[in-house]
């Protein structure tokens, strides 16, 4: 199993060309948080774009338009029930999240069908939260229109999708339902694991003050910011793992516990320190 090590990331991030604009950066679009569960889709957002994403949109319960804006102004929002306006939201953007905090209501459920059947091959999406429950619902009746897909399971999740009962130690059962799956798995445990391609990668970063509520969230925040950055996608997504993790390593020298939001607040000058180009 290959290491994400800090060398590896140092190398592979980006140095951006002074010349550069916020349209260069990756449009990142985040559709879910339901009336009960905004704060979700928000880490998501705020990670995206702490992480340096050119532009953010937000297509969400309209309830949550005023915390998102509290938190993040520089967002822009749509109300992800306006069925008219959805599917020209989707088409601007080039990386999707798709699942945080969305529920599994009727409704959400339309949300999920109206945005698989919107997308261009050519985008990528990443597959995340109550959007894992939806597709393993509808997975016999469901085609996903482009082969740019990230799934980022939790060990229950990846039970449901898959039948492998948790640790999920087996690397090779591991790859094996990766390859019908046809989508990259971030297989999220104490050192997740990532299978793309035809490797498996361990980051090795992480600590147990991580454990709290929302760190799948910003996790997923961070990997659609760097797809829409890295021209190598593989390194954006490998790279994305280390970030969260390492940030959270960081704080963890003075903190009992890492919330969310204080890894998402460091994201920019944790990134600079591994990519200082002098």
């Amino acid at each position: 199993m290959l290491k994400i090590t800090e060398d590896k990331v140092s190398s592979w991030l980006p140095v951006r060309d002074k010349n550069t604009y916020k349209n260069k950066m990756g449009h990142v679009l985040c559709v879910g948080g339901n009336a009960n569960m905004g704060g979700a889709i928000i880490l998501s957002a705020s990670a995206a774009l702490y992480a340096g994403a050119g532009l953010v949109t937000v297509a969400s319960a309209p309830e949550n338009v005023h915390a998102l804006h509290a938190r993040i102004p520089e967002a822009m929002f749509t109300n992800m029930y306006d069925f008219d306006s959805l599917p020209n939201i989707v088409k601007k953007a080039d990386v999707i999240v798709l699942g945080p905090g969305l529920g599994l209501s009727n409704q959400s459920l339309k949300i999920f069908k109206y945005v698989i059947s919107t997308l261009d091959k050519d985008q990528w999406l990443i597959i995340d939260g109550d959007a894992i429950t939806h597709f393993v619902n509808q997975r016999n009746s469901l085609q996903i229109p482009t082969d740019h897909v990230v799934f980022t399971p939790h060990l229950g999740e990846w039970q449901r999708m898959t039948n492998i009962e948790p640790p999920a130690d087996d690397i090779e059962e591991n790859q094996e339902q990766k390859k019908k799956l046809q989508a990259t798995i971030v297989l999220k445990k104490g050192q997740s694991e990532i299978y793309i391609e035809d490797e498996v990668w361990q980051n090795i970063a992480g600590n147990p003050s991580m454990a709290t509520g929302g760190m799948g969230d910003i996790l997923t925040g961070i990997i659609a910011s760097f797809l829409g950055q890295f021209k190598n996608k593989k390194q954006a997504i490998l790279s994305a793992l280390y970030v969260h993790s390492a940030t959270a390593n960081k704080l963890a020298k003075t903190h009992y516990s890492t919330l969310p939001s204080a890894i998402i607040n460091d994201l920019p000058i944790f990134i600079k320190s591994l990519n200082n180009p002098g």
